[in-house]
């Protein structure tokens, strides 16, 4: 009996974690909890129904505090990631809405979870933020966890694989990624996901390849099948050919040597090939993630998220808790700053003290510093919480979605009003510190050169400043492929904040996503924005190719790419003179 040759199959996605690995493919397999009956419970039966929720719940936290316990010690800190998940088992948008579907719509668990779930995740899901957006998956698994101890279904258990392969899936929570062994798994693929996913961060950390949201991968691929991820291009090869397993097994070998040497060089200063100096720092959410960037060797935090510490919960945070949170990340990266972002969140959080407002566009709504003027005790607290912060290191403090001159200045009136109140209570606390705003509002763009002399420096926020000056939501799929910082409109917007802050005195810096990306290096470089923030694996990348570059002959070129009138005459032009350079970055050849 012959058998038909199969024939190599190439599908793109999205890179979640760098790295080429070549290897047998390993299907995880899982009894759905996709197809939910919905039927409805005589009266008398509510109480049982409830009792068979909160008993599923409780199995699905114990559960999950069992995995926790088990964590090794390289994703310790990612544990926080799994903690949040068992807050929100009992979160109101979730555990609370349930019973009360349950009750009031006589409806079986199993549906009610599911619809809860569905609300829970749209909220998230408007929130233009993609970090903030991608949580909606964090109410997606702990959903399907509890689902599956209501229908009696199997969990996966990816600690029991004895064998080395690539695991094939359609989605991977948290709880399961942190289970993975590195001497079994080679690295994953999956048909669901994105590159904001907690799944994507933990396989970052775990520095083993992924490429995410390849929709079909699991219709296409068997067990056993040999298959090639290059999380470098978020592209998966499965049967490769001859010649393509050959090239394949030599960009492998390149690209491990080339990141030990990388990551070996990343602790040197990030000084161009001229001289001259620039400053590359982390992006952080949690404390916990100061120690990548202190490994990856970053120069400071550029910026902490200040979000998560408010919506894995259902109230707010105390100034206390705020307090010890931003106290720890200070005095680990001392003496290097650490610029604290201000709340940036949307006012559809549900809380249980505050309704949530009806948003048609919540992106363009009541969020970031909308809200905390409309809510200024919440503000205030965060505000003390930082003043007190600020007397045990270097902090900056940073202002989200600033779109005019009126709110610096009724946010610096709550800020010295915080100060005066730490003052009378006989609090420690720093008020000398730099206040500076993040321009991604066009308005604010345009008026740099009035509110710079109202602040002491600015962060350019590319992910949403990109999304509001081309009017294009990213998240859609019909226009996403028009989002690009390297649209001339966006690069020129650019360059005139930079301008406006130099001509005053002023820095600017960049913690959107264009910082990390090695074909924007050279116009950043060439604009003159001297500090960079990004993912902490980033940084060693992006500070050896500063290394190489000449700055003096990047401001030459500027002139030229300000004159062109296209995204791809942009990147023609980087492209010929810095392409050998970036692709060398890119593949380690």
């Amino acid at each position: 009996m012959t058998t038909e040759p199969t024939e190599e199959i190439v599908l793109h996605g999205i890179s979640g974690s760098q790295g080429i690995c070549i290897g047998k493919a390993y299907l995880v397999d899982r009894e759905g909890v996709d197809v939910i009956e919905r039927y409805n419970i005589d009266n008398k039966d509510v109480d049982k129904e409830l009792k068979r929720f909160k008993g599923a719940v409780n199995k699905a936290k114990n559960e999950l505090s069992g995995i926790i316990e088990d964590i090794p010690e390289d994703l310790r800190q990612h544990a926080y990631i799994l903690e949040t998940h068992l807050l929100l088992h009992k979160d109101k948008m979730l555990y609370g809405k349930t019973i009360e579907l349950i009750k009031n719509e006589q409806i079986n668990a199993e549906w009610a979870l599911k619809k809860a779930s569905a609300t829970a995740k749209s909220v998230f899901k408007n929130i233009s933020d993609p970090y903030l957006q991608a949580r909606a998956a964090d109410i997606e698994h702990v959903c399907d966890r509890i689902l599956r101890h209501l229908m009696g279904t199997v969990d996966v258990n990816i600690s029991g694989i004895n064998k080395r392969v690539i695991l094939v899936a359609n989605n991977l929570s948290p709880a399961e990624t942190s289970q993975i062994q590195l001497n079994r798994v080679m690295g994953f693929i999956t048909d669901r996901g994105g590159k904001t996913s907690h799944t994507s961060i933990i396989a970052r950390t775990l520095e083993i390849p992924a490429v995410l949201g390849l929709e079909r991968a699991t219709a296409l691929i068997k067990n056993e099948d040999l298959i090639i991820v290059d999380g470098n291009e978020g592209i998966v090869i499965i049967n490769p050919e001859e010649e393509t397993l050959v090239r394949y097994e030599e960009l492998s070998r390149r690209y491990e040597a080339y990141k030990k040497e990388e990551v070996r060089r990343g602790e040197l200063p990030a000084t161009s090939a001229d001289g001259k100096h620039f400053r590359i720092m982390g992006n952080i959410e949690l404390p916990e993630e100061v120690v990548a960037v202190k490994d990856h060797g970053g120069d400071g935090i550029g910026l902490f998220r200040t979000e998560f510490l408010y919506l894995s919960r259902i109230d707010f945070p105390g100034e206390q808790e705020l307090f010890d949170q931003y106290k720890e990340v200070v005095e680990l990266m001392s003496p290097l700053p650490v610029t604290i972002r201000t709340l940036d969140i949307n006012g559809d959080k549900e809380i249980e003290s505050m309704p949530s407002p009806e948003e048609a566009n919540p992106a363009l709504g009541l969020r970031a510093i909308r809200f905390c003027l409309k809510n200024p005790e919440i503000f205030k607290t965060q505000l003390r919480a930082i003043l007190r912060a600020s007397a045990h290191g270097y902090v900056r403090l940073l202002l989200p979605m600033i779109s005019g001159a009126e709110e610096i200045t009724e946010c610096i009136r709550i800020l010295d009003q915080a100060a005066a109140e730490l003052e009378q209570e006989g609090l420690e606390y720093n008020r000398d510190i730099e206040v500076g705003i993040m321009i991604e509002i066009p308005s604010a763009a345009v008026m740099a050169d009035l509110l710079a002399d109202m602040v002491d420096f600015f962060s350019i926020g590319t992910n949403d400043l990109v999304q509001y000056t081309l009017a294009i939501d990213r998240g859609n799929r019909h226009v996403a492929h028009l989002y690009s910082p390297m649209h001339p409109a966006v690069i020129r917007l650019i360059r005139h904040v930079v301008d406006a802050g130099r001509h005053k005195g002023k820095k600017t810096y960049m913690c959107g996503e264009m910082a990390a990306e090695p074909m924007h290096l050279p116009i950043l470089m060439g604009m003159g924005i001297e500090e960079l923030s990004m993912a902490p694996q980033s940084i060693p990348k992006i500070k050896n190719l500063i290394r190489k570059i000449n700055v003096s002959e990047v401001e030459k070129l500027m002139d030229t790419l300000l004159q062109q009138s296209s995204v791809q005459d942009m990147e023609r032009i980087i492209m010929d003179a810095y392409g050998e350079l970036l692709n060398e970055d890119i593949y380690g050849k």
